[in-house]
């Protein structure tokens, strides 16, 4: 059952930190679930307390501090810290990171506050540090293709290339420019039924565009082993080693499972990278013997839950995924 009320929302918060003292290598998603639970719950300052933990504490290594300080300025404007706010937001364009969620975050908290013209610059910047002509849009920089055509039907201005492109990657039965007419809301108070139908079928096709992105932290994700770890996994439990080959057999396989299942048009896929003593840790936790070859998935998709995967494909200039320090068209993706 989903939390429904503040208190819900709190005792959620409360177990995700317990859970997080469990499981320190998941600390930081299970942080930012807990913060935002406490934000639905209506507890802003203690939402910032743990944006600021996750931050400030020399004991945390933090994977992605950019997200973080996003999140952290939209909840900041949203009880009064607004200059706090926008110079968080100001330091995440200076940094120019190369996450499109800490770009994204923060341009919807411009929109959300009405400042537009800022909000459509912030997604512009991203998508110009984030694209690359000719090649494959990745799936979590279409969101910010996505809310610049929203920004840009706010602003009453007309499409560009960018636009056409979101148009192309949207595949809802409502079009774009029917889902962002900045008209749309007026109709409810229309007494038309064919007015009312046609917000009715618009609401629906947005509702499906948000069920859509909050499966963003589930992705379809395959398991990683860097070289030293499955090493060490093969001689504790020799049992798995009809599962794995070899270490370049194993990327090898990862790569092409991901472009199999890319090709059948399944969206949002992930890699997520596995530790011996973190998998040791999940099989106690289920009463299951490390050895056992079905647990192997079941790591993988608890990791994806907790916020580990890492979206696949990167972009070919970006590092390959599996940590040979190369650019992805250099390594896995140059085949």
């Amino acid at each position: 059952m989903r939390p429904d009320t503040p208190a819900d929302h709190t005792t959620e918060a409360e177990r995700l930190l317990r859970t997080a003292a469990q499981y320190p290598e998941d600390h930081e998603p299970l942080f930012l679930q807990a913060a935002a639970h406490l934000e639905l719950a209506g507890d802003r300052a203690r939402a910032t307390t743990l944006y600021d933990e996750l931050l400030g504490s020399p004991a945390t290594t933090v994977e992605n501090p950019h997200l973080v300080k996003a999140l952290k300025a939209a909840n900041l404007w949203e009880y009064g810290h607004e200059a706090e706010a926008r110079a968080i937001i100001d330091g995440i364009r200076a940094s120019a990171p190369l996450d499109a969620s800490a770009w994204e975050i923060a341009a919807e908290t411009l929109e959300g506050h009405d400042e537009l013209e800022p909000a459509h610059d912030f997604f512009s910047t991203a998508l110009t540090l984030l694209l690359t002509p000719g090649e494959e849009v990745p799936y979590a920089t279409q969101s910010l293709l996505i809310g610049r055509h929203r920004v840009r039907r706010l602003l009453g201005v007309g499409h560009d290339a960018w636009d056409e492109l979101a148009d192309t990657l949207h595949t809802a039965a409502v079009p774009l420019d029917e889902l962002h007419d900045p008209k749309r809301l007026w109709s409810l108070g229309s007494s038309d039924p064919g007015e009312l139908q046609a917000e009715i079928t618009r609401l629906r096709a947005e509702l499906g565009t948000y069920r859509t992105a909050l499966s963003r932290p589930f992705p379809v994700a395959v398991l990683h082993w860097p070289e030293d770890e499955l090493r060490e996994l093969l001689t504790a439990y020799p049992e798995l080693n009809q599962e794995y080959a070899g270490h370049e057999d194993h990327l090898a396989r990862l790569e092409a499972a991901l472009r199999d299942l890319h090709t059948t048009g399944t969206p949002n896929l992930g890699i997520v990278t596995g530790t011996v003593p973190s998998y040791e840790a999940f099989a106690a936790s289920e009463a299951a013997s490390p050895s056992d070859p079905d647990l192997l998935p079941q790591y993988a998709t608890t990791l994806a839950a907790r916020g580990r995967a890492v979206p696949w494909p990167p972009a070919r200039s970006a590092a390959c995924w599996c940590g040979s320090g190369r650019a992805y068209r250099e390594c896995h993706g140059g085949a």
